[in-house]
């Protein structure tokens, strides 16, 4: 290929990659429901847009790269720390019997129905046992259903990715030694890939904990500093022993996650954004090498693996890893509907088959053309039969909002026993100690001391939240914070206006709109409180009270709206309103 032509195949490829990721963002759907039939279509139209043909052999090295990259950061979301509560035996018992069951029914499968040798066989399910939050976080965010299913399933897929992506090295690294002669070789050989990239792993991890425990260095600084680390240990162990990168990658992850001393940045937007631009990179030109004569003879029989995967192998895990707990009925089945395969399943299936087929392996030539078939079908199959499913088993999320309150004066008390009152499912957090106790005195309910902190990551601990409403007495705090959560929460999030245009040293100068009327800002709110004002309930009707404040309206099926600077919501029939009423000794009318 000529040099413009290398320049316009790659330049469609990004195109094509982030306006796919940016058409699924407008329709709420996965990302992958636009990146594999985009990347399948145009690479059966547009020869240029064929990355073996536009890098040649650079483009399983840069693969392999791409996806240390990715294991990385699914390693960093294996904080085993955050894992705990009623979740932890059904997330543990769904990665052991989902991993093991998975690879032993889609094995047994692939080999007479998909024509494979054993240990290509072998090689398809390990990768089949990835899921990833990438795909299952857009599903449940459409479906809404039950906090703790919602958990469960986070969980299980952003857990699964850095397991599977060992699974998939080890098995990648057997399977190579199998085709060796001699037993105890093989072993050998295996161990000693597995150490490499282990022992890579531990050293990487080890390194980055000096650099970033010691040195001084910011953001994104720190961003830049963990992917050369990662690249550059998956490249010496690939050097040392083939496609041991991987292993490294995830096990520097994992150790990064759980390391002492390290505060790893809980929003890491550079990286965020580089890892996202690499899963469409990906997923476009992985899509664009499946032609469609390699689909011909695959569709069929992986169909009915998807099938045997989703009608059994799902439904048995689901079923054994919520055997004896509390897990409801319904619950226990709509976890049995929920298993797509997402972005580290393609590119694993991308990396370790090119090598497999140059070695020889028996069907290894099926492995990339059955994943994306079975990625294909149970992402379409989930996303349009996973809400119906849910509404059918009662676990649908209620539709009431259920806002967040931070901060813990008097009056934010009264405001959230008011709000409880109007019918509203109430959270609420505060950092100092007796406004926390203030809160349980209140009979409220208040959220964990580290849930703000874990709002800024990818953590489970805010689904469920409708809306934040930052009520403290620091107005940095409260506009440093509606900016950070306003990208974290499935809803909106207000804060109290500012006292004056002047007053602090960010707030007057972050964007939002601030709460309540003009005039009721955090210092004023306090005032009125201590003179004898109080937050009261009433059904809608009428002129509001004299001298009342209206603060919020709620609606017949328990939804919150606030009065903000610009907005003033009219209450209807039905509806209920919150108010602030004046002062003691202040005429009501």
């Amino acid at each position: 290929m000529t040099a413009d032509q290398v320049l316009v195949g790659l330049g469609l490829i990004v195109v094509l990659a982030v306006a796919s990721q940016l058409l699924a963002n407008r329709l709420r759907v996965p990302a992958l429901l636009v990146l594999l039939p985009v990347g399948f279509t145009a690479g059966a139209l547009i020869d240029s847009v064929d990355p073996e043909q536009l890098l040649g052999a650079a483009f399983s090295p840069l693969v392999s790269l791409a996806v240390a990259v990715i294991l990385y950061d699914a390693g960093l979301g294996l904080d085993l720390k955050r894992l705990k509560g009623h979740t932890r035996r059904v997330v543990h018992r769904l990665l052991v019997l989902g991993t093991v069951l998975t690879v032993v029914s889609a094995a047994l499968f692939a080999v007479p129905v998909l024509d494979m040798s054993l240990g290509a066989a072998v090689m398809l399910a390990s990768i089949l046992v990835v899921s990833g939050p990438t795909v299952v976080g857009p599903l449940l965010g459409f479906v809404r259903p039950t906090e703790r299913l919602q958990r469960i399933l986070i969980w299980e897929g952003s857990l699964i990715d850095p397991v599977g992506g060992i699974l998939g090295a080890l098995v990648f690294h057997a399977v190579l030694v199998g085709e060796r002669p001699g037993f105890g070789r093989q072993v050998g050989e295996f161990a000693a890939s597995t150490a490499v990239g282990v022992a890579g792993g531990a050293i990487g991890a080890g390194v980055l904990w000096l650099l970033l425990r010691r040195v001084r260095i910011g953001e994104e600084l720190a961003t830049s500093v963990q992917v050369a680390a990662v690249i550059g240990m998956a490249t010496a162990c690939d050097a040392l022993r083939d496609d041991t990168g991987l292993i490294s990658a995830v096990v520097m992850g994992m150790a990064m996650a759980n390391l002492p001393g390290l505060d790893l940045p809980a929003r890491r937007p550079f990286f965020d954004t580089l890892v996202s631009l690499i899963i469409g990179l990906l997923f476009v030109s992985i899509s664009a090498t499946v032609t469609p004569s390699s689909l011909r003879h695959v569709v069929l029989p992986s169909l009915a693996l998807v099938a045997v995967l989703v009608l059994v192998t799902r439904a048995l895990v689901a079923h054994l890893a919520t055997l004896r707990t509390d897990v409801p009925r319904g619950e226990r089945w709509f976890i049995g509907w929920m298993a797509p395969r997402g972005i580290v399943a393609a590119a694993t299936a991308s990396t370790f088959s090119a090598e497999l087929i140059d070695k020889g392996v028996t069907g290894a030539e099926r492995i990339l053309p059955a994943t994306f078939v079975v990625i294909v079908a149970t992402v379409m199959l989930y996303g349009l039969t996973a809400f119906p499913v849910a509404r059918r088993l009662g676990v649908l999320r209620p539709a009431r909002s259920r806002p967040l309150l931070v901060g813990g004066a008097p009056w934010a008390v009264d405001l959230a026993c008011a709000l409880r009152t109007a019918g509203l499912d109430v959270l609420m957090w505060a950092g100092a100690e007796g406004e926390r106790e203030r809160i349980v005195e209140a009979g409220l309910t208040l959220a964990p001391g580290e849930l703000l902190a874990a709002a800024t990551g990818a953590g489970a601990e805010l689904e469920g939240i409708t809306g934040v409403l930052l009520l403290t007495d620091e107005n940095d705090f409260n506009a440093l914070a509606s900016t950070t959560l306003r990208e974290s929460v499935d809803g909106s999030v207000h804060r109290l206006a500012s006292p004056s245009a002047s007053h602090g040293v960010v707030a007057p100068y972050t964007g939002g709109e601030p709460l309540f009327g003009e005039g009721l800002t955090g210092p004023e709110l306090a005032r009125r409180y201590e003179a004898g004002a109080r937050v009261v309930v009433r059904p809608a009707g009428g002129a509001l009270p004299d001298r009342h404040a209206l603060l919020f309206v709620v609606s017949p099926d328990k939804k919150l709206t606030p009065v903000t600077g610009t907005r003033t919501p009219a209450p209807g029939a039905g509806d209920s309103v919150i108010l602030l009423s004046p002062p003691t000794g202040v005429l009501t009318g």
